[in-house]
């Protein structure tokens, strides 16, 4: 069987970044793949936001100063790109990442793959996935995410956390709470694990599984005996506070023992 190739074009005055295409001939069905690079300014106190539908979304957060950004979209024909074109633009007080379906589609063979470079002091004011996977590395102010269908692993966050999965494993790992921050982690159905980099010397915890068990290795007031499992305790001062509640689905806290 003779193969198609539609060779990449890339655009420079029309377009304010390098779009590439390639259509790839398979025995089953053709499949269309397309990649969008860009690089923003980014001023401190500006807002991040990223909003998609079907993505594996990864985020990474360093000592960089600007906002880099790479999209890979794959769809069964480029004529399927139409339903859901990319936006990634920037303003005076916000960066905006957006790949979503119009209007309100939830077609799975409508994918992206979405990778934001930006610096661990960015505000993510808004992350919203509808299904896929989200991965979040060094991010050290704010965050504030939702999945309805797919898990989130995170690892080296601090500051202001707000992460919510529908359906699926939640997994946080090397963070920490500090002060004037907050962790609240939110699972429907699913398992929540959070190990801690090190023991908080203040915080206020709080977990409930509604239909499941919770072990810690902070020690914890729990009542399990009847309905929902629930266990707190104070430390220090009690602030920050995390708080972790799950619907169906164990929770387990640790630290890493590294630390100590």
């Amino acid at each position: 069987m003779p193969q198609i190739i539609i060779r990449g074009v890339r655009w420079k005055a029309a377009c304010p970044f390098v779009l590439v295409s390639a259509l790839a001939a398979r025995a089953d069905a053709a499949d269309a793949t397309d990649r969008l690079t860009r690089t923003l300014a980014w001023r401190p106190g500006a807002v991040i936001r990223v909003e998609a539908t079907i993505a594996d979304l990864t985020i990474v957060g360093s000592d960089r100063s600007d906002v880099a950004v790479e999209i890979v979209r794959r769809a069964p024909t480029a004529a399927d790109f139409t339903k859901y074109q990319p936006v990634v633009e920037s303003s005076a007080g916000a960066v905006r990442i957006v790949v979503q379906q119009s209007p309100d589609g939830r077609d799975p063979a409508l994918q992206s793959t979405i990778v934001v470079r930006a610096p661990s002091s960015a505000v993510f004011e808004v992350i919203r996935v509808f299904e896929g996977r989200i991965r979040l590395t060094s991010l050290s102010a704010s965050c504030d995410v939702d999945i309805r269908r797919g898990p989130i692993e995170a690892s080296g966050l601090a500051g202001r956390i707000r992460l919510e999965t529908g359906i699926g494993a939640m997994d946080v790992r090397d963070s920490t709470l500090t002060s004037g921050g907050m962790m609240r982690l939110r699972v429907f159905n699913g398992p929540l694990r959070v190990r801690l980099a090190r023991l908080p010397a203040n915080a206020r915890i709080l977990a409930v599984t509604f239909n499941g068990t919770i072990t810690s290795e902070i020690p914890l007031t729990m009542k399990d005996k009847f309905g929902p499992r629930f266990g707190e305790t104070t430390i220090g001062s009690g602030d920050p506070v995390m708080s972790i509640d799950v619907v169906k689905g164990d929770i387990a806290i640790g630290v890493d023992k590294r630390q100590e």
